[in-house]
């Protein structure tokens, strides 16, 4: 008796920051990356070029919430990768109250928005942790993408092959002087660009934090909308300005994935 049913294929889909970047075979002037982020440059150019009133005056208006945005955004990304650190080694420790406390952790963090985790942090535990502004958003932002990366250090830290550590504890290391001294050193290899997709997202989710009185790109936008009631002037320039940030950073991203692909290769 033969089985008829038919095969079954798992396919993955990946979905990045980095899917407008065109690869190797699809270049050209006229991809998509190309049209989008010169295009958007193009008209950060020519607009306040055409009408100075209000577009130059936006523009003159924005810089300083343009620091805040990356200052907030550089300072997270750091701590949550440090919490992520802790959180990926918990998850894969064997000691079973810090695996539980990190799987917790991490599934908790994982289903509340960000948002909501931002208004936690600044109207409930504001008050008795005295935050305000900036340090409320850091916080909230490092603990909610903490979670994220602590995945990502989790899956790299399983990646490597088992052998690495059996060999560095037959050589007379200690377990947590092989994880330091050979497994962590592989795993920031494999964890690189997927590190870089979450500093994306982060730029990108750093435009929430203009509902906690920081004034970052997207609140300064808003403070200018409001007192010259040129909304969609300012939303269009700030639009535009995300979108030449987050596709810099992608192509940036893209690169570091091909070099590190190249040196994989050729070791």
């Amino acid at each position: 008796m033969t089985n008829n049913a038919p095969e079954t294929h798992k396919t993955t889909i990946n979905v990045t920051d980095g899917t407008l970047i065109p690869s190797r075979d699809q270049g050209g002037a006229l991809s998509a990356w190309n049209i989008s982020f010169f295009g958007a440059i193009a008209l950060l150019i020519i607009l306040p070029i055409v009408s100075p009133n209000p577009y130059l005056r936006i523009l003159a208006f924005v810089p300083d919430g343009l620091v805040a945005t990356f200052s907030v955004t550089i300072i997270s990304i750091v701590f949550s990768l440090i919490i992520g650190l802790f959180a990926g080694l918990g998850r894969i420790s064997r000691n079973t109250l810090v695996n539980m406390i990190a799987t917790v952790y991490v599934e908790i963090i994982r289903g509340i928005p960000l948002l909501v985790q931002l208004f936690y942090i600044y109207y409930a535990l504001g008050p008795l942790l005295r935050l305000q502004g900036p340090p409320a958003a850091i916080l909230a932002m490092s603990i909610c993408y903490g979670a994220y990366m602590g995945e990502i250090f989790r899956a790299g830290i399983q990646a490597i092959p088992k052998g690495q550590m059996e060999a560095a504890l037959a050589l007379g290391m200690s377990r947590s002087l092989a994880m330091r001294k050979i497994v962590i050193p592989q795993t920031v290899k494999i964890i690189l660009p997927p590190i870089g997709n979450e500093f994306i997202a982060l730029l990108k989710d750093s435009s929430l934090v203009s509902i906690l009185a920081v004034s970052d790109l997207l609140r300064r936008g808003r403070e200018y909308a409001s007192t010259s009631f040129r909304y969609f002037e300012s939303y269009t320039v700030i639009a535009l300005i995300y979108l030449v940030m987050t596709l810099f950073f992608s192509r940036l991203v893209a690169y570091m994935e091909e070099k590190l692909r190249h040196r994989g290769s050729d070791n």
